[in-house]
């Protein structure tokens, strides 16, 4: 598979390549910290986040493994799907065609949010491939919502994606007048970010257009069909093999996976719950975060 690269700076001495790939007619964008020597390590983002999200972790453990952070279509300096293709199935194989480019050596996995729906299947599909696996607050929606779709039924559900779709695509796009104003909105969502951590994800979020700042990924990327982003995962679950770290924050606005049964659908798990976090635990207690990371890889 052909690559392009170009330097990308980071705001610490450390320093990631910007690669791209071609999946499915769309070019991907992926970071690469180097070190192909080491063992494999590819972390996947969840919706409407992006790659640097996993900056400061990807530069704590760089020198010990092959960081590799992915761009999901539609998100960060990937492509944006012109028919808005953005089901589970289509980052699966974007997500395949990655991994296979690195050639068949093993690798370890670490996803967030929507990104553990896709490497669950990854993990299922391809168990000789996956070495170890963590999936931060990625089991999907909860029981209740997945009870109110039930309620709806086929029909309403897909009234509603389609009429949404519709919508999405008539609606104009929203902007930031500064870039203060991202960066605000970024720390307005997240009461744990330090104004470091703010600024970084928005800066890498957002790109200048004409009338504004707006947010880099695709707004078609939220439209999901409850078929496909709540299929029943646990069928999937019961086929990793992998050993699996589950990871959650005590202020998740999701339910606690060892408490709701999910986790128990790993064959070789481990759980770790990290106090004054929520979902996105990786940036609230990231020194607690890569030495759980650490230990398990």
């Amino acid at each position: 598979m052909n690559r392009e690269s170009v330097d990308q700076r980071s705001p610490a001495h450390a320093e990631p390549v910007s690669r791209t790939y071609q999946s499915q007619g769309l070019r991907l964008h992926y970071l690469d910290w180097g070190n192909d020597s080491a063992p494999l390590l590819l972390f996947v983002h969840g919706i409407r986040d992006h790659a640097h999200s996993w900056d400061w972790t990807a530069r704590a453990l760089h020198q010990d493994w092959h960081v590799v952070c992915l761009d999901l279509r539609g998100h960060g300096d990937s492509q944006w799907s012109a028919d808005g293709a953005y089901l589970c199935p289509h980052h699966l194989e974007d997500l395949a065609g990655l991994v296979d480019s690195f050639g068949d050596k093993p690798l370890s996995i670490v996803a967030h949010s929507f990104g553990g729906a896709v490497v669950a299947r990854y993990a299922a599909i391809f168990p000789q491939r996956v070495r170890k696996l963590a999936i931060v607050d990625g089991f999907g929606p909860s029981d209740e919502a997945v009870a109110r779709w039930t309620e709806a039924g086929p029909t309403a559900r897909t009234r509603q994606w389609l009429e949404k779709r519709r919508e999405t695509a008539a609606a104009k796009p929203r902007r930031f007048a500064a870039l203060e104003e991202a960066i605000a909105r970024m720390a307005a969502a997240n009461q744990h970010l330090s104004a470091e951590q703010a600024r970084h994800l928005a800066v890498h979020g957002v790109r200048q257009y004409a009338d504004g700042y707006g947010w880099k990924y695709d707004p078609h990327i939220g439209n999901f069909l409850p078929e496909d982003f709540a299929v029943d995962l646990v069928g999937f679950w019961r086929e990793i093999n992998a050993p699996t770290l589950i990871c959650w924050g005590t202020e998740s606005f999701t339910s606690n996976p060892a408490a709701d049964g999910k986790a128990l659908y790993f064959r070789n798990r481990q759980i770790r719950i990290f106090d004054q976090a929520g979902h996105w635990l990786h940036h609230d207690q990231h020194e607690a975060f890569v030495s759980a990371l650490r230990e398990f890889l």
